[in-house]
């Protein structure tokens, strides 16, 4: 996939300069520097030699077929030379220009021309307003980046270029190797989906990382990704992750949804790793690139400091990592050695005195315990170890361990060049204690999801016909928001159970549907004009006889009239109060990216303060379902404490799979909320109390 692009036998450069301030040297000169294979030929209408190489007036003139197109004219000449390509044959282009969508709505014309063009011919885009591309295997920098890669086993993508720019030369401070490199610029043609799946097609590329800013087509973007992890790591860092851009909402699930709870639901349910920062990104990446996975969450901590040991277990603790005690044979024999004031639990303390022969002893005999996954090697410099003599025997050491050996050597200095011997032998060495346990607690969560058994779905009998009716209905009455009325209507075909209730005009009417329900009752506003009820005053509770039902009746249409008088009564909603049960809170919402999303948490009036939700794109499978239930910090609060009965967690579950259900057989629904579900003790199901759908056609 995408092979032209990354081992092309054959390269043009359009827009090839014989000034070493253009970027079109640049990208010639990177072409020739790094001993790329195959041929290079430079385009240039108003020269004849370039850095002793012949130059071609265009693409056409080349005597040789061409793989691979980089162009680096100005915008306004790219169409032209895309044709050009489809004339020669060239069915892969990298265009560098910039001057397109990114200037405004001139330049998003042009890309527009440009992207029409290229589908017309069957050539494949990177870019525009790109950095370049390069494969350190085939050694072709086709980019005008400053510096080559080291040879590595890390493909890198990336929506931004300057960003390219800054995390080479940090690799090449650090000596960190890439397989590829990939700036992906405006994504006119080719997006993160595809460059994702070609590099999991690629067998020097071991884990892939992305800076992400957007997603083309979320759905896809899921599946490809969802593939590519069942056997390659995938670690993106995503930009943009506030709420500060999303939409004005008119439901609670609206209101939660910001765009980066889309982006971790999608993230959770591909199989993507999520770096918080640049920082973890590649703390990340050096441990997947070079170690094993762990085979469990048993750690060893071997240290010669209490505190780094003290903070390295904090960490652990933290994570899905545990301090797993070491076998009794193991610890005999640490204690054979180890002088008596040493720690022999986990962590192991070798105190400050430790040597280098101690050292290798210690991580020797733990490496051979087999109740311990992974193992953690601290150093704090002092005058009685060679922390590079400790770098080497750590090397040995690993060449025969089937378990992921991470390092910490602290400090700076003393510490420069056991840090190199250990990057240079695929030992990842880190700074600080919490960065080996975060790179180690990705590492098994990332091998927990690739163990995970096929998710399962479930598929309900309702009643779309009705709802279709329903729809209809309010769409040929030009209305949007449904009344609490045709929400249970739509409830009801989705099989949700519901409290039996009754419209009523008149007091008269109310107290007759009260009396035929059963006390006590809730009355509430009947209109398609209020959406939030109780904020309105529009909702009474625990009526109990007649003249509750009258004065409330009275007193909720009154604060209707007062605070919203434009809004069109049709009624007072009388209906059963469900004494028993606790609220959660289900709902849809939209995401531009990744379509209709499902949200959780507890109910009631303070979801919207609280922010106690998790949300997981649709449709979701049982294991979703489960997940977002158990994601809740409240979720003890289910499980009944003080003696409380359980709630019942499989009606909830059974809620999100229907809701689910619906958002995907409906596109039009573009908002809702089951506010409160009322979850009854375990073994009772849950009721749908309230609701509120919003559509579009």
């Amino acid at each position: 996939m995408l092979q032209h692009f990354f081992n092309p036998s054959s390269v043009a450069v359009v827009g090839a300069s014989q000034n070493p301030a253009k970027i079109g040297y640049e990208i010639l000169n990177n072409t020739f520097r790094y001993n790329y294979g195959g041929a290079v030929y430079p385009i240039n209408p108003r020269a004849q030699e370039i850095l002793g190489h012949k130059v071609y007036p265009d693409l056409v003139s080349v005597p040789s077929e061409i793989d691979l197109a980089i162009i680096a004219v100005p915008a306004a000449a790219v169409v032209d030379v895309i044709k050009q390509c489809g004339e020669k044959g060239v069915d892969s282009v990298v265009v560098i220009s910039a001057g397109f969508k990114e200037t405004g709505p001139e330049g998003a014309r042009l890309e527009e021309e440009l992207a029409m063009q290229a589908r017309e011919l069957g050539i494949r885009v990177v870019g525009p307003n790109c950095l370049g591309i390069i494969d350190t295997a085939s050694s072709l920098n086709a980019s005008f980046a400053a510096g080559m890669p080291l040879t590595g086993h890390i493909g890198f993508f990336s929506q931004s270029g300057a960003l390219c720019v800054a995390i080479l030369d940090w690799a090449l401070g650090e000596n960190v190797g890439f397989s590829r490199f990939v700036s992906l610029g405006n994504k006119m043609d080719i997006s993160e989906t595809e460059i994702m799946l070609s590099m999991a097609e690629d067998d020097n590329t071991r884990v892939i990382l992305g800076y992400l800013e957007s997603v083309e087509d979320g759905p896809r973007f899921m599946e490809a990704a969802r593939k590519v992890s069942e056997t390659k790591p995938i670690i993106i860092i995503k930009s943009g992750t506030t709420t500060a851009g999303a939409k004005a909402a008119s439901s609670h699930t609206g209101a939660l949804a910001g765009s980066d709870h889309a982006y971790r639901a999608a993230f959770k349910q591909s199989g993507i790793i999520r770096a918080e920062s640049m920082h973890s990104l590649f703390a990340y990446a050096m441990a997947f690139a070079a170690q094993p996975l762990p085979k469990g969450p048993g750690l060893a901590i071997i240290t010669n400091s209490g505190g780094p040991g003290i903070l390295a277990a904090d960490a652990c603790d933290r994570s899905s990592l545990h301090l797993t005690p070491i076998r009794k044979e193991t610890a005999d024999r640490l204690r054979a050695f180890l002088p008596p004031t040493a720690s022999v639990y986990n962590p192991i303390d070798i105190i400050g005195d430790a040597t280098q022969e101690r050292y290798e002893k210690t991580i020797e005999v733990v490496l051979s315990d087999d109740v311990l996954h992974a193992v953690l090697i601290l150093l704090t410099p002092t005058v009685a170890v060679s922390a590079e003599t400790v770098a080497r025997s750590i090397v040995r050491l690993a060449k025969n361990a089937n378990k992921p050996i991470i390092t910490a050597f602290m400090g700076e200095k003393s510490i420069r060049g056991a840090r190199k011997i250990l990057q240079d032998h695929a030992i990842p060495s880190y700074d600080y204690p919490e960065d080996a346990i975060s790179a180690l607690d990705a590492m098994l969560s990332y091998r927990r999801w690739r163990e995970k058994p096929p998710m399962q779905y479930r598929q309900y009998e309702v009643d779309t016909r009705k709802v279709r009716q329903v729809f209809a209905s309010v769409i040929k009455q030009r209305r949007h928001d449904l009344i609490e009325s045709e929400a249970r209507e739509i409830l009801r075909a989705y099989g949700f159970r519901l409290p039996e209730s009754r419209i009523a005009r008149t007091t008269k009417e109310a107290v007759r549907a009260a009396t035929e329900i059963g006390y006590p009752v809730v009355l509430k506003i009947a209109s398609p004009d209020v959406l939030h009820k109780s904020d309105m005053g529009g909702v009474r509770v625990g009526l109990e006889d007649e003249a509750m039902v009258e004065e409330a009746f009275f007193e909720i249409t009154s604060n209707i009239q007062l605070r919203q008088p434009e809004a069109h009564i049709l009624g007072v909603m009388v209906q059963e109060m469900i004494l028993q049960g606790r609220e959660v809170i289900v709902g849809i919402t939209r995401d531009m990216q990744f379509g209709p999303m499902i949200m959780f948490g507890l109910g009631g009036i303070y979801v919207e303060v609280l922010k106690d939700v998790a949300f997981r794109i649709a449709p979701l499978s049982v294991e979703s379902a489960d997940a977002m239930i158990r994601e809740i910090q409240s979720f003890p609060l289910l499980r009944g404490v003080r003696g409380e009965a359980p709630a019942d967690i499989e009606g909830i579950r059974d809620a999100l799979l229907r809701l689910s259900q619906m958002a995907v057989d409906f596109p039009e629904v573009i908002e809702a909320d089951v506010n409160p579900l009322l979850v009854c003790p375990e073994g009772q199901g849950a009721v749908a109390v309230d609701a509120r759908i919003t559509i579009q056609e």
